[in-house]
């Protein structure tokens, strides 16, 4: 699974404001149109969320799956935001993060998100490449249009 897709987008808006909304995790469904459901299910000493559940629904690809999250995050939001796969129906893998550099004095976010996933059916690599860069642009720009519409 060396291969991965990686995509940067500049949001409107502060560090920690964009990682407030990456870690509100119950409303991803409000913004993320393939999710339907998401639980915390375990959660760090400081609050943060270290065990995630989803339900996506993404066309043809339909799982409820779990992901551990790394937060390696300084105060004013800039850091990486990572996470690895630990159970699930249909992925096989995935390994992803999010990381946050600030920019303009601190007044915007350099947002880059870097994904690879792997799925139990089998997938021409191409067309596994291709649903992994529409997920990373919409996630890239559904976050920032949730971000920059909250201020």
């Amino acid at each position: 699974m060396a291969d991965r897709t990686e995509s940067s987008i500049v949001i409107a808006a502060p560090p920690a404001e964009v990682l407030e909304v990456i870690a509100d995790f119950a409303s991803y469904p409000e913004w993320a149109k393939e999710v339907r459901q998401v639980s915390v299910l375990t959660t760090e000493v400081d609050g943060r969320a270290d065990q995630v559940e989803f339900t996506l629904d993404a066309g043809l690809i339909k799982d409820t799956y779990v992901l551990a999250y790394d937060w390696e995050v300084a105060k004013e939001g800039t850091g990486v935001v990572s996470w690895d796969l630990v159970s699930a129906e249909v992925l096989k893998a995935m390994t992803g993060s999010y990381t946050l550099t600030a920019q303009g004095g601190g007044q915007s976010t350099e947002l880059t998100y870097r994904l690879a996933v792997d799925v139990k059916i089998p997938m021409l690599g191409m067309l596994k490449r291709k649903a992994e860069r529409m997920i990373v642009d919409t996630a890239l720009s559904s976050l920032k249009d949730r971000v920059e519409s909250r201020g």
